[in-house]
Formats: C-alpha cells, sequence, structure tokens
C-alpha cells in the first residue's frame, strides 16, 4: 500500500513539474532570454555566433558577417 501511495505521489509531484524540466531555466522577470544562434557570412559561408558577428543592414534585411573584412567585401560586390 505504502508503495503504492509513493509512486501515486511520485508521479503527481514530476506531471507538476514537467514543464520546468522541459524548459530547463525558469523565465526570467524581463521575458525570455535572448537566444544566441548561429548564423552564417554569405562571403566566406562559416557559421559564427550572432552576438559575436558583424551586423550590417543591406536592403532593409539584416546580414551578419564573421568579420568586417567579409562585411566590406559583401558590400562591396
Amino acid at each position: 500500500m505504502r508503495a503504492a501511495l509513493f509512486l501515486v505521489w511520485a508521479l503527481a509531484a514530476i506531471a507538476v513539474m514537467w514543464p520546468r524540466l522541459r524548459a530547463g531555466i525558469s523565465p526570467s522577470p524581463g521575458g525570455a532570454p535572448p537566444r544566441d544562434e548561429l548564423v552564417k557570412d554569405p562571403v566566406c559561408q562559416t557559421y559564427v555566433v550572432r552576438s559575436r558577428a558583424i551586423r550590417r543592414i543591406l536592403g532593409g534585411e539584416s546580414r551578419y558577417f564573421c568579420s568586417r573584412d567579409c562585411a566590406s567585401r559583401y558590400s562591396a560586390s
């Protein structure tokens, strides 16, 4: 009987905690944390972390580059 009660309690606890476990860290008070994704440099085809990439707005679109050299080569072409 004790084992069945423990099993029911454990399943209830997992059901309550499951959304937080899937989310990992609970959301910050200011909203969701910014996502740091990989972006592809259109010149040399390398992937760069978005927060470290050089960002240029060209033709109304954001483009991300691995270096200033790649950004200048892209805008020159």
